[in-house]
């Protein structure tokens, strides 16, 4: 098993672009929480920048939830979802961008699919997948290698999609099935749940920070947002996935110490990140 790498120092003569800019596309009418969680997330990771690209039903709702990130407001469709028509601007936004965070409540259908696809084909950046983006991928054919430095976080559930296979078959056999997934698609694979897995086909982590109050609606947004901010200040993407994964699990059990399991909600881990990033810092 690999063990954790450590936080990198922040350059004392550092300003806002040593720290990365991340691009987070994200969010549908009914779903705009999911980009304000990952949004925040990222800032909160340690990212210098942060632009949520949503559509633009909604840019106002999360422009009020973290008026620490800039927003951008994309064509809809009527269901209030990117517009196959927004996926030229986006194209236009990752050029500015150290990484792409893309899939929190973006919602399903033919468009999203289409505009996740393109932007995979496109970037020539790392991106973290998660969520409405994974289910744009899923099932993956055998022969899909990743287009670009990726990083998958997918629920057990999630990667069941991926890889056309029941849940308890995933379960069963998780660390197995995720090693060699890793492996095949060339990609950093984060399987969440009780002991999250991060692999990159030769390398394995278990998660060993966590508890089952994190186990509630957002908890993936944030740690999307997380892992996508550490890929941005230039920490490798195992090793951003590995500290993302940790330092989300340290927040849920210090958010726990406090409130309990059964009140502990998204948003908390994104108030306990940082005494997350102290913690850790004084631990390695």
């Amino acid at each position: 098993m690999t063990s954790l790498p450590p936080l990198p120092l922040r350059p004392v003569d550092a300003h806002k672009g040593t720290f990365g800019h991340v691009l987070v596309v994200a969010g549908s009418r009914g779903m705009s929480g999911a980009a304000v969680l990952c949004g925040t997330a990222a800032l909160r990771g340690g990212a210098g920048t942060v632009q949520i690209a949503v559509p633009e039903s909604i840019q106002s709702v999360v422009a009020m939830g973290q008026i620490c990130a800039t927003t951008v407001g994309l064509p809809a469709t009527r269901q209030g979802q990117l517009a196959w028509s927004a996926c030229e601007l986006l194209v236009s936004l990752l050029r500015g961008a150290n990484v792409l965070a893309v899939g929190p409540g973006l919602g399903r259908g033919p468009s999203i699919q289409r505009i996740v696809r393109a932007l995979l084909a496109k970037a020539d950046r790392p991106v973290v997948l998660d969520a409405d983006g994974l289910n744009a991928l899923a099932p993956l054919t055998s022969d899909w290698r990743a287009p670009c430095p990726m990083v998958l976080t997918p629920h057990p559930g999630e990667f069941a999609r991926l890889v056309g296979a029941e849940t308890t078959r995933v379960q069963e056999h998780r660390h197995d099935w995720a090693v060699a997934f890793a492996a095949h698609h060339h990609v950093v694979l984060v399987l969440k749940g009780y002991q999250t897995l991060v692999t990159d086909g030769q390398r394995l982590y278990v998660n060993r920070t966590g508890n089952a109050g994190m186990a509630t609606g957002g908890s993936g947004d944030v740690l999307t947002g997380l892992i996508a901010a550490l890929v941005g200040q230039g920490i490798p993407l195992f090793d951003a996935a590995q500290l993302g994964a940790y330092l989300h699990g340290l927040a849920g059990d210090l958010a726990r110490d406090e409130l309990g399991e059964a009140s502990l909600m998204a948003s908390d881990l994104l108030a306990h990140l940082p005494g997350a990033f102290r913690r850790l810092a004084r631990e390695t």
